[in-house]
Order: C-alpha cells, then structure tokens, then sequence
C-alpha cells in the first residue's frame, strides 16, 4: 500500500536522525579506543627504550669500571712500562688473561684492546703489533688530552667502539683501552623486537646506532629534527615526526643523563591496527544491529504519527485547495484559511463595534434613548459590569493646540481622546467620545459608597493636563459635573460640565473646574466691574499707531476683564461693551476693520468662545493689531499737523494759562494722546516746550526792555518771580538780574 507523505517524512527524518546518532556514537567509540590503543603501545614502548637504555649503560658502566680498576693496579704499571717483546711472555700472558677477565664482565662479542703510550705497541685479540709515532701522536691527541674526557665513543664500519684513557683518575694518560662492539652483538643485545626499531643519537645528535627492521629508517633530516626537538623536553616522552610522505608519525625518546645519548623507537603501525581490527569489527557489528532496530522503530513511530494526520485532513475536508503536496501543508493552509476567514468576521464585528458604542454614549449625552433603550445598549456593549449608583460627566477643552501634526484641534481632540481612554479604566467609564468640534465627553461611573471620587477625578483630569503637555506641548482644561444616579440626567450633566468650563476664562488655562465649587462660590449679587482707565489707555495706543504700547496695555486689560467676571453673563457685558467702544473709536479714527463684511460674526464668535488664550487671539490679531496697523499708516502726518497746532498755539498764546488739558479740550483729543504725539514729533515734552518758549521771551524782554523781573514773570504766566528766577537760572546758570547786566555790559 502506498505510504502518505507525512509517513514518508516522519519515516526519513527519524532514519536520518538515527543514522546520525549511530555514525556520532560509533565514531566516538573508535576515536576513545585508538586513542586508547596508542597510548597502550605507547606506554609499552616507552619501557622498552628504558629497558635497552638501562641494559645498554649498566654494561658500559661495568665496563668502564674494569678498566678504571685495572688501571690502578701495579701489574697495569708493570704491563704498560713494559715493551713487550716476544721475551716478555709472563706479562704478555698477564695481560690477555686481564683483558678476558674484563670480556667476561661487559658484552658478549665484544673486542677489547689496550694500546701503551709509552712503549708504542698494541695488543688486540692476542695479536701484539708495534704503533708509529704518528698514530701514537695522534690518539694522543685525540684521547688522551689532560684535560679531556677519559671516555670517547666512536662509530666504526664494523659498529662502535668505546675508548678509555687510562689511568683514569690521572692527568697522565699512559695507555688507551678500545672495545669495540659490532653491529651484529648490539642487535643481538638491544633489539627485542623486530618490529620495534631502536635509534641511537650521540649528544651531537649524530647517529651512533640503527637497527635493521622491516621499517624503512629515519632520514638524516628527521634525526636532525629529533636531537633539535628533545633538547627542550623531558628525559624521556614522546614526539611527533614528519614522515616523508607529509603524514606525521609518533616517536618515544629517552635521554641518558650518563652520556648524553638519546635512545628512540618507532612504533609500527601495524601494531596498531592489529589491536583496533577487533574493535572495527565489533563497531560495524553493532552499528548494524542498531541499524536495523531503529529502522524497525522509525517505522511504527512514523506510522503512529501519521494517522492522526490524515484523521484531521479526512475532518477538514475540502476547507483549502490542493496547492502543496504533503498532508501537514494542506492542513497548515485549511488551517490559515480558517484563522483568516475568524480574523476577518473579528475584524469587522472590532471596527463597527466602537462605531454603535460611540453614536450610543452620545445619544446618552444629548438624551436621545429611552430608558429601556439606555438598558439595552449597557447590556449589548457589556456596561453591566461597570452599573454603579452614580455618575459624572467629565468634559475637556482645548486651551492652546499642541505642535506639529497635533496643531490642528481635531486631531488634538482625538489624540486626548484616547489618552483618557489609556488612563481611566474601563472599569469606571464609559466609553470616551469626541462631542463636538472644541469639547471631549467621558461619563465616569463610581459606587456611591465611595468616599473619595472627588480625588479620583481630580488625579486623572491631572493626568490628562500633565500628559497632553509633555506628548504634544498642548494645554487643556477640565470641567466636572455633580454627581447623579440615572444616565436619563447626562444631558443636564453635560451643561453642568460647561458651565464649569466657563470659569477657566477666570482662572486660566489647565484649569480643573467642578460644577459644585461654582454653586458654592457664585452665591449673592455681583457688581459689574468695567476697566475704563486701562480702555483709555488701550485707544490712545492705537491712535498713536503704537504697537508696542497697545500690547503692553491690552494683555492687563484683559486679564482685568476675566478677572472680574464672575460669571459668564457678566463675561458677555463686559465683551459686548469693550466692542462697541472698539467700534466706536474705529468711526472717530476713520478705519474699517470691525466694520467689514468678514467680521459680522465677531460677537458670535467672542460669545461662544470659552478660551482665554482663543478670545485674546480673535481681540488681539482678528481686530485691535490690524486697527493699529491701518493707523500707522497715516498716522505720520496727521501726529505732525496735531503737534504742530500745539506748538502755534503755545508760540501765539505763552503769556496765557496753558496746559495740556486746555489744549486738548480745544483739540478733542486726550491730554495722554497730546502729549505722547507731541513727544514724539518733537523730541521733548509739551511742558518743556512752553518753558523753552517763555524763556526766549523772557530773555528778550530783559535785553530789550527796561521791564522789572516781577512783572516780566507775571505777564509769562508765572505764579511768583521766585519761580521764574529758579527755572530762569537752571536753564542758563545765572539770575534774570545778572543776564541783563552782563548782556548790558556787552
């Protein structure tokens, strides 16, 4: 029958993942056991090259020792002194009789010689022969140096040879004694096994001995290598050596403190791989067994898994076209057909759900819904959790627009919107509302048993003001209405909120505001409060064209005016009459600002507006700035002719009583108007300007006339002549009396 593709893949990655832990594992175990067998052979090596070292010295040594011990004695003096001739026979028979003695205690094979100094001869093998003076110099030289060593080894054709310089404990040498030690005996004594080579290095790392093996020996090259190599390391241990094919083979080393050679073996890798076929064998055994089990279990879990899948795809039926080839993609693409198609149904039931809940809150807030309609709606949008015994309307108004793209007020509105919908829990609102285009509305829901709503609210109408001007620079007020128990009274509610809001035009922007502090405080009759002197002031800046001085006189008047306004009724009389006036002064300076056509609604607008900040904008760039404006324009030539009529009537009438007042009843003007034009005009004050009239005068009249000072003063209006003197003598630093002497005089 044939298999499913969910059967197949579970079937395969199982398989897949057994073959990877079968391979893993076994590879595991080979590596531990190699390294393992290497180290055993190793190990056995290692106490090979110890044992031939050890064997190898203890011969020497004893060797050493006879020869050292011969050299002490007298027949050693006798044998050596002597020149032995074929006369000599005792001492001849002596001395081979010695050097068998020494044979017997050293290697087997081994052919010891002794060469005098003295007497020029050498006996070796019994065979007695004479030396030249030219090999006696020479070995001389070569072994028998003071202050050389007393033990040298050379290598020979035939293997080594071992030279002493006797006596040994004498700076005198006499004799040499030579033992020579061919291949055939040092094989024969140090190799046990014949595949297990053994090298010999000198301290010169010179290559005093190689056993023939069925190996092929080590370069000349690689013993270089290993003398550099061992310097640096333990007396004995083990070393890696670069084969001539490029692999890497391991050498054992051991170091001899008596002469400073170096023993070295390689292991065969034969050896090796004797001992790790058994363990090959048994891997690859097991392996297969592991194998063939996993399959087997590969299957029946395959076969499990897979049938609840074609259950569920036989349950989901033909939910998805047939776009993939294998059971789970199917299902996976049923599946994401289902979640889309939930999501959608989701989607829409979330988007029109805020819909209905918003247009409901607002027919509560405008009183829309019956009372039966009212319980309805609370149990279709899940308000039945949130019944409490009481209510309050919260609305807020935007003092000032935030920055950027929240400059607009809609968009503020409906950014605060949701700022109230993230800080009030659901759990105490209703759902939050736009109202209209300048209010946002949220009924909030509290137990009556509650003894600190008022705090609640307070805390989060501080949250939305503190928040609204970190996120977007903008600032809001907030206005709450006494509590009631049934949602039929929102709409009176909701008036009790703006009425409260009406009293930010009192105390500012960011302003919280609850409708009972308003009861509480708007008791008894109130006077109407009017600021005429600041008005006064105000529109002589603007007939001046003073832009400057109208803004520093308008802002203390309409703060005066919202000070003062207890109540909004009181607000509009005030706004109405500061209008009219406005539109009075317009008719006497002649511009047509408040009366065009744009501005019709300008008492609608100021009315209905309950932001500070929003009425001074409309007074201030809307109608007072552009009066100024239009004044600046031909105000030049208009404050030139009003100054220069005041200058002509003080020239003509000096020795009349003048002041700024008279004038400025004659003119129509104010005397604050007069005297701002006049100073402006001419540089100096209308006050000053008469003083300096009078005094040309006066100084004319005492130069050309013999008229007393007393009367002088009082034709020129002065009270006293004392007066006159005093202002006469600051202004030229002498008495009237004394300036007609001296102009006399002259």
């Amino acid at each position: 029958m044939r298999k499913s593709k969910t059967f197949t893949n579970i079937f395969v990655s199982i398989l897949l993942l057994s073959i990877g832990l079968v391979v893993g594992f076994g590879s595991y175990i080979y590596v531990s056991t190699t390294k393992s067998v290497i180290e055993r052979v190793s190990e056995g090596h290692q106490s090979l090259i110890l044992q031939v070292r050890n064997t190898l010295e203890q011969k020497i040594q004893t060797i050493e020792y006879a020869f050292a011990t011969y050299s002490t004695t007298p027949s050693f003096r006798k044998v050596i002194n002597s020149p032995l001739s074929g006369q000599d026979y005792e001492a001849y028979r002596e001395l081979n009789s010695q050097l068998g003695y020494i044979a017997t205690m050293g290697l087997d094979g081994v052919q010891y010689s002794l060469v005098s100094l003295k007497q020029n001869w050498s006996l070796s093998n019994g065979s007695l022969k004479r030396i030249t003076d030219e090999e006696k110099q020479r070995m001389q030289a070569l072994f028998a140096d003071p202050e050389g060593n007393n033990l040298y080894w050379t290598k020979t054709k035939e293997g080594l040879r071992l030279l002493h310089a006797l006596p040994m404990y004498s700076k005198d040498k006499e004799a040499i004694a030579m033992s020579d030690i061919s291949l055939r005996t040092m094989n024969q004594s140090l190799q046990t096994q014949s595949d297990a080579p053994i090298y010999i290095l000198n301290k010169q790392g010179e290559l005093l001995y190689a056993a023939l093996t069925e190996q092929s020996p080590i370069s000349a090259e690689q013993m270089n290598l290993i003398s550099k190599k061992i310097v640096s390391e333990p007396p004995s241990g083990q070393i890696t050596i670069p084969a001539a094919s490029g692999d890497s083979m391991m050498g054992l080393y051991a170091r001899s403190t008596y002469n400073g050679w170096t023993y070295i073996t390689i292991p065969n890798q034969k050896e090796v791989s004797i001992a790790l076929s058994s363990t090959r064998l048994g891997l690859i055994v097991m392996g297969a067994v592991i194998m063939a089990l996993m399959i087997i279990l590969a299957y029946i879990i395959a076969l499990r898994l897979a049938k609840p899948v074609l259950q569920i795809q036989h349950s989901l039926g033909g939910r998805a076209e047939r776009t993939v080839r294998d059971e789970v993609g199917w299902i996976i693409q049923s599946i994401h057909s289902i979640v889309s198609e939930k999501q959608h149904l989701e989607q829409l039931i979330h988007l029109e759900k805020p819909k209905l809940e918003t247009q409901f809150v607002l027919n509560v807030l405008q009183n829309r819904l019956t009372r039966e309609e009212i319980h309805s709606y609370l149990e279709r949008f899940e308000y039945t959790k949130i019944h409490n015994e009481k209510y309050s309307t919260m609305l807020i108004q935007i003092d000032r627009p935030g920055k950027g793209p929240l400059a607009d007020k809609d968009t503020l509105l409906l950014a605060v919107n949701q700022l109230v919908q993230e800080i009030i829990p659901p759990s105490q609102r209703m759902l939050p509302v736009v109202l209209n285009e300048r209010t946002q509305a949220t009924i909030l829901s509290f137990a009556s048993s509650s003894s600190d709503n008022r705090e609640v609210m307070m805390h989060y109408a501080k949250r939305v003001i503190q928040l609204s001007r970190e996120y977007w620079s903008a600032s809001v007020s907030v206005g709450f209405s006494g509590p009631y128990g049934d949602l039929m009274n929102t709409r009176e509610a909701c008036d009790m909120s703006l009425e409260a809001l009406y009293q930010r035009l009192k105390l500012g922007k960011e302003s919280v505001i609850f409708y009972e502090d308003i009861i509480r405080g708007s008791s008894g009759p109130t006077l109407l409060h009017y600021p005429t002197e600041l008005e006064s002031r105000l529109f002589d800046a603007i007939r001046l064209g003073d832009r400057e001085e109208v803004t520093r006189t308008l802002y203390p008047l309409l703060a005066d005016m919202m000070k003062h306004s207890l109540n909004p009724m009181n607000l509009e009389i005030t706004l109405i009459r500061f209008v009219n006036n406005l539109i009075q002064l317009e008719q006497l300076i002649g511009t047509d600002v408040l009366l065009t056509q744009s501005n019709g609604t300008l008492y609608h607008r100021l009315l209905h507006t309950l932001n500070p900040e929003e009425v001074e904008h409309i007074l201030v760039h809307e109608v007072i700035y552009p009066m100024v404006d239009s004044m600046q324009e031909r105000a030049s030539q208009q404050f030139r002719t009003l100054a220069d009529r005041m200058a002509s009537i003080v020239r003509t009438e000096y020795d009349q009583d003048l002041s700024l007042e008279s004038i400025s009843e004659r003119l129509h003007y104010t005397p604050n108007y007069l005297s701002s034009i006049f100073r402006k005009e001419y540089n100096m004050t209308f006050s000053e300007y008469l003083m300096n009239i009078r005094l040309d005068v006066a100084r004319k009249w005492l130069v050309d006339t013999n008229m007393p000072i007393k009367d002088i003063a009082e034709r020129l209006g002065y009270q006293n002549s004392q007066n006159f003197i005093r202002t006469f003598r600051k202004k030229e630093n002498l008495t009237p009396g004394a300036y007609r002497r001296l102009r006399m005089d002259s």
